[in-house]
């Protein structure tokens, strides 16, 4: 085995185990060097020039030293998306691949409008364009870092999606969208709508993966979290753990066309209690699915307008 590779492991192994020392060692000379496995395993990274190799054992001690993978590589992998991430986003999940999964089946008719709500890197908004080309995508966050790496997410993938600064929490920032999706035209997408009562009623998906970690969860996360992702993208208070959920809710429903769906990525804790918070707001056909550890994980709910 090459020398450089054995370097790194060795590197690796007292703070990640031997087994996933091995596997970041080969991710390391994949991004930075894009040598692949077989590269490696024909020592074809003894061959790096001396300023690489210095600056692959620069990235391996970073990672040593406690550093996400992630955000030492500056990407992560995401529903077959190669997503740029850094200090001011939270790295995608598995759960939330799940999520994409469950909300883009059926495929959706095109020209339906789907909204990410605190979209972080633009992870689901992505992988949703990137899975129904056909459909318009719009990502909505509070962070203005978050934003500009979304967009240049977006610019890098090639995929068209509209990123848009809003705070959630405040219930004029979805009126502005509301009449921001009434009037806008993208990719031959005429909006414009006569009725003030019907205004964004042609959004068909509403999804979000918002903060849901309670302050008191803190003492169980792991310093890898802690340390390094933004608080911001994680926790809520105690007292009130649905915050963004319940706002979200309440305003969704205002922008959805009959038959539109909304769905959440949640806290395992909570599920009963999501599902009763979108059955009390209107919902129908609420469902909560589990994720692949048997968590309650995901929530959806249909907005029936004939039922109004």
């Amino acid at each position: 085995m090459s020398k450089l590779y054995s370097h790194i492991r060795q590197m690796l192994s007292p703070s990640c185990g031997e087994h996933e020392a091995r596997a970041i060692a080969f991710v390391l000379l994949d991004d930075v060097c894009g040598l692949s496995r077989t590269d490696v395993l024909m020592d074809r990274d003894d061959e790096l020039d001396e300023p690489t190799r210095q600056c692959i054992l620069s990235l391996a001690q970073r990672i040593a030293d406690g550093e996400p993978l992630q955000y030492v590589t500056g990407t992560a992998l995401f529903d077959g998306l190669k997503v740029g991430v850094a200090p001011g986003v939270l790295i995608p999940r598995p759960e939330t691949e799940e999520l994409v999964a469950a909300v883009s089946q059926p495929v959706l008719p095109a020209g339906t409008v789907v909204i990410d709500v605190c979209s972080g890197s633009g992870c689901i908004a992505l992988a949703l364009k990137h899975r129904m080309p056909q459909t318009v995508v719009v990502g909505v966050d509070v962070s203005e870092p978050a934003l500009a790496i979304a967009a240049d997410n977006a610019v890098r993938l090639g995929l068209d999606v509209d990123f848009r600064k809003m705070d959630v929490l405040n219930d004029a920032e979805w009126d502005r969208l509301a009449v921001w999706l009434a009037t806008a035209t993208a990719d031959g997408w005429d909006c414009k709508q006569t009725e003030t009562t019907n205004t964004g009623r042609h959004v068909g998906l509403i999804v979000s993966n918002p903060p849901y970690v309670c302050d008191s969860e803190r003492e169980d996360m792991e310093s890898l979290v802690l340390d390094h992702e933004p608080h911001i993208a994680l926790f809520v208070p105690d007292a009130d753990p649905l915050l963004f959920y319940r706002t979200i809710t309440r305003n969704a429903h205002r922008l959805l066309m009959d038959g539109g769906v909304l769905a959440f990525e949640i806290n395992r804790r909570f599920g009963a209690e999501m599902a009763q918070l979108l059955r009390d707001e209107g919902f129908s056909g609420v469902g909560v699915m589990q994720d692949a550890f048997g968590n309650d994980r995901i929530v959806t709910g249909v907005w029936r307008l004939s039922e109004k």
